[in-house]
């Protein structure tokens, strides 16, 4: 039987769906303070597990006065004053991901976790007071990935906070950029540094220094192989999918970044035929979207084409969106080693 391909695929998801999906991903569902190997070289490292475990106990016992407040005067308490917000800010690789799952399984909930565009999505599908009335029944939202591409995201999201944090709920986030620089060098942040600013007073910076350890000692990205190799690899792994490079990046441009999730729900590894660097900005974000929902799952990736440190050209890296497309090679490299590791399912 051939693999599946991934372009025959048309996810859809529901406003129910969209809530109940606020969970880590698959790779960090057992993420924990305890399983966090803070760097001994690093000790912002250990500093930033000291905070995070901080943070989410004072969740819980926010949450707890808040209760015996409602108790004795049946009604809500104020939102504590000061910072609500915990933001996460350091390179790629140094596990932010992981500290910022381990603060929402300590917290108390209930309790969101989500990309920066999969909340811009649930907010684009629910409306804005929806989605502002659903969320602020939670104690905790964390945001992986926050990054602001353009004005509008901007001014919602900085909307979006306000109500949320006035209305007493925690947000941890994970970045990385500084929250007053959020934006340089892709639109003109100064046109919007109102907003900027008062994202950046709702959060306490902890930040995370460290080199990527997802390549510690460990080799390059694997060669691309032939494309009957490539083939070959796709009918020995059950769950594999198989799908020519330039008609992946058509389809992602047909579905919006928050269903990619959804689009690899049951595949064991993915195939890419002919990969090509990325022709544009337009496609360089959506496959940086997509690499992200493949590392989250843990997904093995093979390819034939060009080497993946060469998906996106000199001139995007080296653009406004650089630690975006450095974060995908890095990923996408691990999960070449994962492919290259990992032995055969009989089909």
């Amino acid at each position: 039987m051939p693999a599946a391909a991934l372009t025959d695929r048309f996810p859809e998801l529901g406003a129910d769906e969209l809530i109940e999906s606020l969970v880590p991903p698959p790779r960090f569902g057992e993420a924990r303070f305890g399983t966090y190997l803070p760097n001994p070289d690093e000790p912002s490292q250990a500093a930033a597990v000291q905070a995070c475990s901080a943070f989410a106990a004072r969740i819980g016992e926010g949450s707890a006065k808040k209760s015996r407040l409602r108790s004795l005067f049946g009604g809500g308490a104020a939102a504590p004053a000061g910072p609500m917000g915990l933001y996460l800010d350091g390179g790629f690789g140094v596990g932010k991901t992981h500290l910022l799952a381990s603060t929402w399984h300590e917290a108390p909930g209930p309790k969101a976790y989500g990309t920066f565009v999969e909340l811009t999505h649930l907010v684009g599908a629910l409306g804005f007071g929806e989605a502002v009335r659903r969320l602020s029944a939670h104690r905790l939202l964390a945001i992986d990935e926050f990054e602001l591409d353009d004005p509008g995201d901007t001014t919602l999201v900085s909307r979006l906070l306000q109500e949320l944090t006035d209305a007493g709920v925690h947000v941890a986030a994970t970045s990385n950029t500084l929250p007053d620089k959020l934006g340089e060098g892709r639109f003109a942040a100064d046109d919007f540094l109102r907003e900027i600013q008062a994202l950046s007073r709702r959060f306490t910076v902890v930040r995370v220094d460290g080199p990527d350890y997802r390549h510690r000692g460990l080799p390059d990205a694997p060669p691309p192989v032939g494309d009957e190799e490539l083939a070959a690899s796709a009918a020995a792994h059950e769950g594999s999918t198989l799908d020519e490079f330039g008609a992946l990046a058509d389809h992602l441009a047909r579905l919006h970044p928050s269903r990619y999730g959804k689009l690899l729900n049951g595949v064991s590894r993915v195939h890419l035929a002919r990969v090509t660097p990325a022709p544009d900005q337009n496609v360089g974000l959506r496959l940086v979207a997509f690499a992200d929902r493949l590392y989250d799952r843990a997904i093995p990736v093979v390819v034939s084409g060009v080497p993946l440190p060469e998906l996106f050209g000199e001139e995007m890296v080296n653009g406004g969106y650089r630690k975006k497309y450095l974060r995908a090679v890095s990923r996408l490299t691990a999960l070449a080693r994962d492919a290259v590791s990992a032995p055969p399912a009989a089909r």
